[in-house]
C-alpha cells in the first residue's frame, strides 16, 4: 500500500531496488489460471503438486492467493467441524483446526510473524532488525507473538458453531492472503535477496483481481455486511504493517507479509465472532 512520504520514513541506500512489475495476465485464459493456482499452492502450502510447476516469480500468481486461502480455510474448517461432531470442547476443536491449517501451509505465515516480532521488537536499528529477522532461531518476542496468534484465533473460532466455523475460516484465510497483495504491488522490499524481493511485483490487474476474488469469497462465506467490515479491517492491517515496515526497516519483507496474513486472520475471525 502506498504510504505518504514523511521525514522519518526514508529508504536506506542499500535497500533492494524496486522489482520489475509482472506482465498483465490474460483474465480469460483458463490454462493461465491453472498454472497460477499451481504456483500459489506450491509456494504457500505443503500440498503435493502433480507434475512440474514452472519456475516463475510468486507475484505472477497473486490473483490465486484467495483461492489458496479457500483451500486452507476449508481444510481447517473440516477439522473444526469434525472435532465438534466428536463432542470435543470447542476450544480443543479450534486448536486442532489451527494446527491443521499450520500443517497445510507449513506454518509459513506463523514463522513470518515470529521473525517480525523478534526483529522489530529486539532490534535497535535497521540493520540489526533485518539481521534478527533473518535468524532462524525464535526469541522471546517471537514466542509471545505465536502464542498470541494461536490463542486468539482459537478463542474466536471456538465461539462459532461448526458450519459457521468453516465459513469463518474460509473467509479469514481468503482475505488474509489477499491482504498481502497490495503491499507487494505498491510497496518496495526492504532488502535484496530476501523473499520480498524475490517474489516480485504483481501486475495491477492481478492485484485488483486478488482483492475482488477474496471479497466475493468473503461475501459468500460471511454475508455482505461482515465481509465488507472484514475487508476494511484487513486492508487497515496491511496499511499499518506496511507503514511500520517502511519506517523501521525501509520496506517490506516476506516476514512482514506473513505478519499481515496472521493479523488479518485474527481480524476476520473477530468480525465473524461478533457478527454471529
Amino acid at each position: 500500500m502506498q504510504d505518504p512520504a514523511s521525514s522519518e520514513e526514508t529508504t536506506p541506500p542499500d535497500s533492494a531496488p524496486t522489482p520489475i512489475r509482472e506482465a498483465e495476465r490474460p483474465v480469460w485464459n483458463l490454462g493461465g489460471w491453472i498454472e497460477d493456482l499451481r504456483l500459489a499452492l506450491a509456494f504457500l502450502t505443503r500440498l503435493p503438486m502433480p507434475g512440474t510447476v514452472a519456475p516463475r516469480p510468486l507475484a505472477a500468481a497473486v490473483r490465486c492467493f484467495p483461492l489458496v486461502g479457500l483451500v486452507v480455510g476449508f481444510g481447517g474448517g473440516l477439522v473444526y467441524a469434525l472435532g465438534l461432531r466428536l463432542e470435543l470442547p470447542p476450544l480443543g476443536a479450534a486448536l486442532l483446526a489451527i494446527a491443521a491449517t499450520g500443517l497445510i501451509t507449513g506454518a509459513l505465515h506463523e514463522d513470518g510473524l515470529a521473525d517480525s516480532a523478534d526483529g522489530l521488537g529486539g532490534g535497535h536499528d535497521r540493520d540489526r532488525r533485518l539481521a534478527i529477522m533473518s535468524d532462524s532461531r525464535i526469541g522471546s518476542y517471537g514466542v509471545l507473538a505465536l502464542i498470541f496468534s494461536v490463542a486468539t484465533r482459537a478463542a474466536l473460532l471456538s465461539a462459532l458453531p461448526g458450519d459457521q466455523g468453516i465459513a469463518a475460516l474460509i473467509g479469514a484465510h481468503a482475505l488474509a492472503r489477499a491482504a498481502m497483495v497490495p503491499v507487494m504491488a505498491r510497496g518496495a522490499p526492504a532488502k535484496s535477496g530476501g523473499l520480498g524481493a524475490a517474489a516480485g511485483k504483481p501486475a495491477e490487474t492481478s492485484a485488483w483481481l486478488a482483492l475482488a476474488i477474496a471479497a466475493v469469497i468473503a461475501w459468500i462465506a460471511l454475508g455482505p455486511v461482515a465481509a465488507a467490515l472484514a475487508l476494511l479491517f484487513v486492508l487497515a492491517v496491511a496499511w499499518i504493517i506496511a507503514r511500520l515496515g517502511r519506517r523501521l526497516i525501509g520496506g517490506y519483507t516476506g516476514d512482514l507479509l506473513g505478519t499481515i496474513e496472521q493479523l488479518s486472520e485474527i481480524a476476520v475471525l473477530a468480525v465473524a465472532a461478533a457478527a454471529w
